[in-house]
């Protein structure tokens, strides 16, 4: 038997509230250059942005991350988001929670 819909939203509500998305968020941003890098190794760092191609993280300059917030805009696919977990689902192709699952793990936030 299938869940229903009902059903699949309640487990969908408690996987959320396993993550923080802002503490997720906070320690990204105190660790954002290296971040960056480490998702863009082809990226550079261009006064308080980091620019990179494109989200596949070919050279350019269309990509722009703010070093200081985190919001960020790909001005060629007309794409953005307010922080870096929305940075990491669009560059990996997953959900907001998931994307903030991988950031957590690589900047070493438990989500318990």
């Amino acid at each position: 038997m299938c869940p229903s819909t009902s059903t699949r939203r309640a487990a969908a509500g408690l996987a959320a509230r396993w993550v923080s998305f802002n503490r997720v968020n906070a320690a990204a941003l105190a660790v954002l250059p290296a971040v960056l890098a480490r998702l863009f190794p082809a990226g550079k760092r261009e006064g308080g942005e980091f620019v990179i191609g494109n989200l596949n993280g070919d050279p350019g300059r269309s990509l722009r991350v703010s070093c200081r917030k985190g919001c960020w805009r790909d001005f060629s696919a007309d794409i953005g988001g307010a922080d870096i977990v929305s940075l990491i689902a669009a560059k990996e192709g997953v959900s907001q929670i998931e994307a903030a699952r991988l950031l957590g793990r690589m900047v070493g936030v438990d989500h318990g």
